[in-house]
């Protein structure tokens, strides 16, 4: 199962997004970490590895409602590289003058 395990002191709630067994406790032992949620900042911070989601949920992982949540809220992230580039300036062609 993909659920929520609570980091953070008192009063301060700090989130992993973890593959875990369903039977073991909120914070046990997890299989491996996903991912972060931050609700304490505005607006609140999730940072997802989606390609290992991807990997749990084909290999049968479920994803908690509030996971599943944050999964459909959060925006795929695009790669530096894909950005268009700057319009490259036209060179200019001028008419020789007669003198």
């Amino acid at each position: 199962m993909i659920r929520l395990s609570r980091r953070g002191a008192r009063k301060q709630p700090h989130y992993r997004i973890v593959v875990i067994e369903k039977d073991r406790a909120r914070d046990g032992r997890s299989v491996e970490v996903v991912g972060t949620y931050n609700p304490r900042t505005n607006p609140a911070t999730v940072d997802l590895k989606r390609e290992r989601i991807q990997y749990w949920t084909a290999k049968g992982a479920q994803l908690s409602d509030r996971v599943k949540k944050l999964v459909e809220k959060t925006p795929v992230a695009t790669p530096p590289s894909a950005s268009p580039e700057p319009p490259k300036p036209e060179p200019t062609t001028e008419a020789p003058s007669a003198a």
